[in-house]
């Protein structure tokens, strides 16, 4: 089901994250699914529904079930058949029995098929002979990001992987701060790094586990480096067996420090990640001597810095760092460009600013009153107290708004704020107001009928049944843009 956690002029949709660990909830081959909730101009609360929590498009996942819907029998078992049918051809255990005779194969019977994505045994050649396949040498099995075809679903799963010098930014900061565990979570390049560079013993070895959706990785890695995980729901596929592997990784004997460094998909929605990354850190919590039970797991988040709201309303903890992290495979994302052609995507943290030390032959300069690295043209503004810029442009001040904005805004007087020359005037920043009741004096978070409206719809729902459900669907719907689009649309005006 395509959702957004951003509201267009008509509705919203809303995740209702579960109360409580362990809430039942339906599911589909990603998991157990999420709980939706539509929410309507003026307050009205539409009727909730689960759906996919890693895909946002029917097209990839196409489950779908009313939250008080009653599933017959039939539908359940054709439901786990479908599951089933979608689990990778083998386990983590055969897996990694598929690796060690894999390797030591000679040079010239070490076969990848292209088409199938796997590595190939001898006695498999001949089934996989119509395919495209691939030699494999030794440097490849150390690299399997570069020998899979990155996935390139922009809605579900799409994979953009670090280029080195974005991988070694990170380890060396990691490493130079202590850490000797990290928990790699949707960045395998990473993993490769420090496997690599254990291997090379030119540097302090350390430990690494990657947390992944995409199953093709357990062909490379041990059943204690690599476990199949959905971060959108916290869900382990290989259950209770995967959830013992994270709670070793996390205990922190011989004073082996941890660290997260999680890399979602961009479209990706903030709440539930937060969630995923908060009950990791509960379970790091729970392995910590009792002066550290009040912290939190030390962790990197890679995200566009036009999320930082949502992140901070999440994880208030966190603080965004000026680092601009580059990929390799994507279009737009690099490193040197300038202007609004820079990387949008950005370092969340909870381990203090001031001890991440930016690259200074890359253009960054340490600020003494802020007490952290920016980048050169995040230039401290006295009147603001910060170095304001969040894009990699010098900002200015604008002294009517008292803020800081980005340089190809003008302050408009009919509006009352800045904004782009452009923008459609009259529509005053906060003019929009709460979304439940339109009152311009408090946002819908806030709103005091809030909770009122969901209880007096349910109520309805409960006393009018069905009837109640043909009103809603008989209301005529306005044709509307498609999530994609919405979504472009608005990052399109958030980088200029």
């Amino acid at each position: 089901m395509e959702v957004s956690e951003a509201n267009d002029e008509s509705f919203g949709i809303e995740v209702i994250l579960p109360e409580k660990v362990g809430t039942a909830a339906p599911c589909c081959p990603h998991g157990p699914t999420l709980l939706f909730e539509k929410v309507s101009k003026g307050g009205e609360k539409g009727r909730r529904f689960y759906a996919c929590s890693a895909c946002r498009d029917r097209k990839d996942c196409n489950f779908f079930q009313w939250e008080e819907e009653k599933v017959s029998e039939a539908r359940l078992l054709a439901r786990e058949e479908e599951n089933q049918s979608k689990r990778p051809l083998f386990t983590q255990q055969e897996n990694c029995s598929r690796f060690r005779k894999f390797a030591s194969l000679p040079l010239d019977e070490k076969k990848f098929c292209q088409d199938c994505q796997i590595l190939l045994l001898p006695g498999e050649h001949e089934a996989h002979s119509s395919h495209r396949s691939t030699a494999v040498s030794a440097a490849q099995l150390r690299r399997p990001s570069v020998l899979l075809r990155p996935l390139d679903n922009k809605k579900s799963n799409a994979q953009y992987l670090f280029t080195d010098r974005s991988s070694h930014f990170l380890l060396d900061t990691l490493a130079g701060l202590g850490y000797r565990k990290v928990l790699c979570v949707g960045t395998p390049r990473l993993q490769e790094l420090i496997k690599l560079r254990n291997l090379e013993q030119k540097h302090e070895p350390m430990k690494s586990l990657l947390l992944d959706i995409d199953f093709r990785y357990a062909q490379f890695y041990s059943q204690d480096e690599f476990c199949h995980y959905n971060m959108f729901n916290h869900h382990f596929f290989d259950g209770e067996a995967s959830g013992a592997v994270l709670q070793a990784f996390l205990s922190e004997c011989d004073g082996q420090k941890v660290v997260m460094v999680a890399d979602p998909p961009f479209g990706g929605l903030v709440k539930p990640l937060a969630n995923s990354f908060s009950l990791i850190s509960q379970t790091w919590k729970k392995l910590q001597s009792s002066a550290c039970s009040n912290t939190d797991m030390p962790m990197m988040w890679i995200f566009p810095y036009f999320f930082e709201p949502r992140i901070l309303e999440c994880l208030p903890s966190c603080t965004m760092l000026d680092y601009q992290v580059d990929y390799d495979n994507h279009p737009l994302y690099k490193h040197g460009k300038t202007g609004r052609k820079q990387s949008p995507v950005r370092v969340f943290t909870n381990i203090p600013a001031r001890d991440i030390v930016l690259p200074k032959d890359e253009g960054y300069r340490f600020c003494l009153v802020c007490q952290r690295f920016v980048v050169s043209l995040n230039k401290h503004c006295a009147k603001c107290n910060v170095c304001p810029s969040k894009d990699g442009r010098e900002w200015k001040h604008c002294s009517t708004c008292d803020k800081c904005v980005k340089p190809s805004w003008r302050h408009c007087q009919r509006c009352g704020r800045c904004a782009l020359p452009d923008h459609p005037c009259g529509h005053g920043e906060g003019q929009e107001g709460c979304f439940n009741c339109s009152s311009l004096e408090h946002k819908r978070k806030a709103c005091p009928l809030k909770d009122t409206h969901r209880i007096s719809h349910q109520s309805n729902a409960k006393s009018g049944g069905k009837h109640a459900s043909h009103r809603i669907q008989l209301k005529p719907k306005a044709k509307r843009k498609s999530g994609a689009a919405r979504r472009a649309k608005k990052l399109a005006a958030l980088s200029k």
